[in-house]
């Protein structure tokens, strides 16, 4: 007998050997016409597997969110065979679930078009119109490499040349098409429904390496509903709309170039945005007794080997050697770096806990196909800051830092955030009774906040336990941005001590943190986030100032004064334009407030408001009119 325990707590004893299938139809008949998958302690698997052991189960139907990975993995088995019925010379090689969809890598000699992204859908709806059965069958690797290799499908041959010799694997089919899958598949292509499309064709070296062929690859998505499916593209349009990228060029912020891959070249609205950024955190770190400091950007490879980061990292460091052979990195991080300082004169535990932040520069190489605007970059500024402290001011820190980092991005706008949790890995340095402590810390930090959090057990850093805050943005697309990481390695590898209050030396403990992350990123979503729509205190231009006639120049120009002697970055436009060209203009590079100053504005001493994104105008006093600007474009934290 096996025991299994369903998700409502409930156990009930089963016969050895019980499929998920008649595990369903035993609670009921409209259960077994619903089931996709069952899932046992947390793994999915098919419905006509067998059950052999206690455990937690649960009965996997459309309405799990497990479902929608079983889902895109059938959808890209469906694919696959769409492309090989229209193109039966083309090689099927690998083709993952991703997030919110899948792909495959196709060898083709002919490169696919987007007319041909169509016409492999319509194949794919007739495959599912079908709804055939996926079936499982277990073949020994000499069956495998033979059958494909008589197909001529040689990446599949490769794939399994790697399989361990005596290993079983797993064919799975569809009707009479059949591929190499660890699985596990619904009961029939039919259940994928029609709520899928193709989205793009990109080209992917096999195995990720550039040595290798270059395959293509396409990519989709797929959802439980067409209602869910047309809800993705809408996003996808509306992220297209606010991509940073575009909305950068349009608002004149900054742009990148082929001499400085992956390095921003910042204009001075961009800058103006950025600096603002750093004011923002500079106030909110001296508030929080925080020691701004600066350590160097280039370091002797030795002290990134004694930190572990050489072992760990070192593929991504920049190096250079000089004339006299000795090899520097520019620096990936600034941990080592604030060591050194926290070394540089003796330490008691009466100056813990001890905080330095920096708004550090870093350079980590990134492939050239994995930059994406300023959000996957080679060059980056950090929101740096290291806590050096007691193991008994651990959970205190912790608290203090997660209530920080939620009323700063509360400060952006960012009130929807997700945290997730990461305790210790199996490969660790530390006892377990700091760890315990530190575990303890950051889960009491969390729960003081009245925040829940996701469990990524086993993922923490070798060094110690990690939380990372994730944000949810105006169209609901999730940013992982801050973390907080408890450290008990690095101090100790790095030989920075204090005296205790016994009067003997101890290794403090360092607790990372990080809230934008990086400054370049962080700019990005904002961007993105507010569609360049930005609240006026983070507007990189606040107020135009544009003249309907060449009599009101001296005026407006007055106006130009007040404004800048208030604080408000402003712009004089008295080009002879229309003043609807000017308006449009201005708009379009989402200026927040417009101040429209004709001949009568000029004679009584008042300006025309016009909003961005509005068509309403409001007449108002040159004097009101910058104290209400004024107060708006004050920074939250100033309020």
């Amino acid at each position: 007998m096996v025991s299994l325990t369903f998700p409502d707590g409930a156990t009930r004893d089963y016969d050895d050997g019980i499929t998920g299938s008649e595990l369903a139809l035993s609670i009921s008949k409209s259960l077994s016409k619903k089931a996709l998958a069952i899932s046992l302690d947390g793994e999915l698997q098919d419905l006509a597997d067998p059950i052999e052991k206690d455990g937690q189960i649960a009965i996997i139907t459309r309405d799990n969110e497990e479902a929608l990975e079983l889902i895109r993995h059938d959808a890209a088995h469906v694919m696959a065979e769409a492309v090989q019925s229209l193109w039966p010379e083309t090689q099927v090689t690998i083709g993952p679930v991703i997030e919110d969809g899948f792909y495959y890598d196709f060898a083709r000699e002919e490169p696919f078009s987007l007319d041909d992204l169509e016409k492999i859908e319509a194949k794919m709806h007739e495959i599912i119109k079908k709804n055939e059965p996926f079936t499982k069958e277990y073949w020994s690797r000499e069956k495998a490499i033979e059958h494909f290799k008589a197909k001529g499908e040689n990446f599949k041959v490769e794939l399994v040349e790697a399989i361990p010799e005596g290993e079983d694997l797993k064919i799975y089919k569809q009707g009479e098409w059949m591929d190499l899958c660890r699985g596990p598949h619904m009961v029939s292509t039919g259940q994928i429904g029609t709520g899928f499309k193709l989205l793009k064709l990109a080209g992917a070296y096999w195995r990720g390496d550039s040595n290798n062929p270059m395959l293509q690859r396409i990519y989709g998505t797929a959802w439980s509903s067409d209602k869910e499916l047309k809800a993705y593209l809408n996003r996808l349009e509306e992220a297209e709309k606010r991509d940073h990228r575009r909305l950068g060029r349009e608002m004149d912020l900054f742009h990148f170039q082929e001499e400085a891959p992956g390095s921003v070249f910042w204009h001075d609205k961009g800058w103006r945005l950025f600096q603002t950024l750093i004011a923002y955190m500079r106030r909110r770190q001296e508030e929080n007794d925080y020691k701004e400091v600066n350590s160097p950007d280039m370091m002797d490879q030795g002290l990134w080997e004694k930190s572990g980061h050489w072992e760990k990292f070192g593929e991504h460091m920049f190096t250079t050697q000089t004339p006299d052979e000795r090899v520097y990195c520019c620096k990936p991080m600034n941990c080592p770096g604030h060591v050194q300082i926290f070394k540089n004169g003796l330490k008691s535990y009466r100056d813990l806990p001890y905080k330095v932040a920096e708004f550090g520069k870093v350079h980590r190489y990134e492939p050239s196909g994995a930059l994406h605007g300023m959000m996957r970059v080679r060059h980056f500024t950090q929101d740096d800051a290291h806590v050096f402290c007691t193991e008994e001011q651990i959970t205190e820190e912790c608290i203090h830092l997660n209530n920080l980092i939620l009323s700063i991005y509360k400060d952006f706008g960012f009130e929807d955030v997700i945290i997730k949790f990461s305790d210790r890995p199996e490969k660790r340095v530390g006892s377990d009774e700091v760890w315990d402590k530190s575990e303890a810390a950051l889960k009491t930090a969390v729960e003081e906040a009245g925040m829940t959090y996701k469990f990524n057990p086993g993922e923490g850093a070798f060094y110690g336990p990690k939380l990372e805050y994730v944000l949810r943005d105006a169209i609901g697309r999730d940013w992982q941005c801050g973390t907080v990481q408890v450290d008990l390695n690095l101090p100790g590898r790095l030989g920075a001590f204090f005296i205790g209050s016994d009067g003997e030396k101890a290794h403090p403990v360092m607790i990372h943190r990080a809230m934008f992350g990086s400054l370049e990123r962080f700019c990005g979503i904002l961007i993105e986030h507010y569609a360049g729509r930005f609240p006026l205190w983070l507007a990189p231009q606040q107020v135009a100032v544009c003249t309907i006639v060449s009599e009101a120049e001296p005026f407006a120009e007055d106006v130009m004064k007040k404004l800048k002697a208030a604080g408000l970055t402003a712009t004089l436009d008295i080009r002879n334009e229309k003043i609807n060209y000017k308006v449009r203009e201005h708009s379009h590079a989402k200026v927040p407030v417009l101040f429209v100053i004709g001949k009568r504005e000029a004679e009584e001493g008042t300006v025309s408001i016009r909003r961005l994104g509005s068509k309403d105008q409001e007449v108002v006093k040159l004097e009101d009119a910058i104290a209400a600007l004024v107060e708006e474009a004050t920074p939250p934290d100033m309020r």
